[in-house]
């Protein structure tokens, strides 16, 4: 397909200069020019022929896959208030998903007038699993993972079935498990497992036998230290043995943690923080110190922690350096988790949920560390400090990750440059509560507003959350302050600045400084830290399927009063509002402060209102029936059939 006229439009507001597709940098003020290719959802049989141009911005690449020629301008989205039925299910589904996109593409707008009616208009995705080859023109979708299968190591093999499980439940909820069995929508780029789209459940949704059968189709290219196990447990969802998700991800665990104890994890650590070009003073902070690099061999842990402090002068650097200071005194404390980090093919390993709860415990006690010191120096409102988090710790086969706030996580491996974690902020729960589209939700006034950070109350309503990743091959972790995040720099950049360590090009330190410059440089209004975890694993198997002789795998169900909830990710929401902009600190609202309720969408406004009185009418009615069902000598029973009436 070849257009020559067709160009792309610089996304810089005060530029908007067109240039050839081919370029990576605008011609006129070399800003990034992002290619954001899209996955039609719908009716496409009438959106032309790949080189058209749709509704004036969508190039159309081949069936179903478009690029968006003005990526500067916000796509038309689809009005919620109008839609109805099944078209406004849909979207919701995506929206109530969102915590799940780096497994599933989301909502980038819709595409009007090519439907098949009026009401059901094309959903364009972005971020599907799709890469350009090499040109902008030359576009492939990642393979499915059936295709796949026989190429990856046995390490990926469970950690695939591994994402799967811990899809099930939430999809399942949702009517989209579908998705999970569907050889066509399910495929994989590198470690990740990635939908092109959700598939609705027809009349009824897919319990674990469907999705047990559906493994079985991967065993003949199973490879050998996997295929018992992977008969066994698709036997037993079968059979019905394993009856809930929870149980086959403790089963698959226990796999992979025998699994992964037969490959070699060595990580690098680096941090640097930078007050910046236009700050006084730097309220980030970071562990280890700016700096310092740290290598597992010879060191014990990689523990790597980033927080922006908040609150100005009044303390935000104290509240930063606190948590810091805090966290990683408990977690050098504790002996059980030193002693597996040092020695992963231990016989007894962390389970997943103790190293989270471990993980958990450390950032409450240091929120209320904070807390107690905003309230003994009577801080209130605006004066409380307080600062985000995000923290990881590589733990034999595996990364955990804990963040609060809008301090982010990027996952870089050679396929892509993901966001693992999802900031705490309004337009971050506008999506989740289906009120927006993630697109349109940050546009908002307020939209970077955040729900929680450490410091702000007592741990009882913090809900930091938490998440853990297999790693079974190279790959490189970032976490950094909304000093380089913002305007999507680390989205624009992470090819020519963070894959060369990858490619071995460049090295962990020149990258972190080279960050720092790009932070300053391009954004320049904050203060920016970041910690690069560069991670490579060394499996026991290949492509051959050769393994260690004495692995042998067996699929065990544990004892069903043992299983905790092994998944993990879900965000919780958090009253506290916390008010900011991306071009100054974060400032703190008061619980209590009457504007709070002018941030609430009028939906949520309205249903509690609702529930409010529907409780007060429930207690009346009960009343009301009690005391009618006591006779007294006076007056008569009242008659069971008089009840007050129930409101609209």
């Amino acid at each position: 397909m070849e257009n020559e006229a067709v160009t792309l439009y610089c996304p810089n507001q005060d530029c908007l200069a067109p240039n050839p597709l081919n370029h990576k940098f605008c011609q006129q003020c070399s800003a990034p020019l992002p290619k954001r290719y899209l996955w039609a959802v719908g009716d496409v049989l009438n959106m032309g022929s790949p080189g058209d141009v749709l509704g004036d911005r969508y190039l159309v690449i081949q069936n179903n896959i478009l690029l968006d020629t003005k990526p500067g301008i916000l796509p038309q989205m689809p009005d919620l208030g109008k839609l109805h039925g099944s078209s406004l299910e849909q979207i919701k589904v995506y929206l109530r998903l969102f915590p799940h996109r780096l497994n599933i593409p989301q909502i980038y707008g819709i595409l009007p007038g090519y439907g098949a009616a009026s009401d059901k208009p094309i959903l364009l995705l972005e971020q599907p699993p799709l890469y350009s080859v090499d040109s902008p023109l030359q576009v492939q979708l990642y393979p499915q993972l059936t295709t796949a299968w026989h190429q990856a190591s046995s390490m990926r093999q469970l950690n695939w079935l591994w994402q799967i499980a811990h899809l099930w439940q939430p999809f399942h909820s949702q009517g989209v498990a579908s998705s999970l069995i569907d050889a066509d929508v399910l495929r994989v780029a590198g470690p990740l497992v990635r939908l092109l789209e959700l598939r609705f459940d027809a009349h009824k949704s897919p319990g674990l036998r469907q999705l047990g059968k559906f493994w079985q189709q991967l065993l003949p290219q199973s490879l050998p230290p996997v295929a018992d196990f992977i008969r066994e447990i698709s036997n037993f969802l079968i059979e019905g043995r394993i009856s809930s998700p929870d149980v086959l991800i403790a089963v698959l665990d226990q796999a992979l943690t025998q699994l992964g104890a037969s490959q070699t994890l060595t990580v690098q650590v680096t941090t640097l923080t930078d007050t910046g070009p236009k700050r006084e003073r730097n309220e980030d902070a970071c562990y280890p110190n700016s700096g310092t690099v740290v290598t597992i061999p010879p060191q014990d842990s990689a523990l790597a922690i980033v927080c922006d402090g908040i609150g100005g002068h009044q303390g935000g650097n104290i509240a930063s350096n606190l948590a810091i200071e805090s966290i990683s005194q408990q977690l050098q404390e504790v002996t059980d988790l030193k002693v597996r980090l040092r020695s992963p093919t231990t016989e007894d390993p962390l389970e997943p949920s103790r190293i989270l709860a471990i993980l958990d415990d450390a950032v409450a006690v240091a929120n209320d560390k904070i807390s107690d010191r905003n309230d003994s120096e009577h801080r209130q409102a605006r004066q409380r400090m307080g600062t985000t988090l995000v923290m990881a710790l590589p733990v034999g086969h595996e990364m955990y990750l804990t963040h609060v706030g809008d301090s982010r996580a990027y996952w870089v491996t050679r396929e892509g440059c993901y966001q693992v974690t999802l900031d705490d902020d309004l337009a971050s729960r506008e999506v989740r509560l289906g009120y927006a589209v993630y697109r349109e939700a940050v546009g908002n006034r307020g939209a970077g507003s955040l729900i929680q950070a450490l410091g702000m109350s007592g741990s009882s309503s913090l809900h930091p959350t938490s998440q853990r990743f297999i790693l079974d091959e190279e790959g490189i972790f970032l976490l950094t302050s909304d000093g380089l995040s913002d305007f999507d720099r680390v989205e624009d950049y992470w090819q020519t600045e963070i894959l060369p360590i990858l490619t071995g090009e460049d090295d962990i330190i020149s990258v972190a400084n080279k960050l720092v410059e790009l932070a300053n440089t391009k954004n320049g209004h904050d203060n920016v830290t970041l910690a690069l975890i560069h991670y490579k694993v060394q499996c026991s198997d290949s492509l051959s399927g050769v393994a260690t002789p004495d692995l042998t795998l067996k699929a065990v169900i544990p004892d069903i009063s043992s299983v905790s909830a092994a998944s993990s990710g879900t965000q919780e929401l958090h009253p506290t509002l916390l008010e900011g902009s991306h071009n100054q600190k974060t400032q703190v609202i008061s619980k209590i402060q009457s504007s709070r309720l002018a941030k609430l969408p009028l939906n949520l406004l309205v249903l509690s209102l609702l529930l409010v009185l529907a409780g007060l009418l429930g207690y009346w009615m009960m009343q009301s029936r009690y005391r009618s069902n006591i006779p007294t000598p006076e007056t008569p029973q009242t008659p069971s059939n008089s009840q007050p009436p129930q409101s609209q």
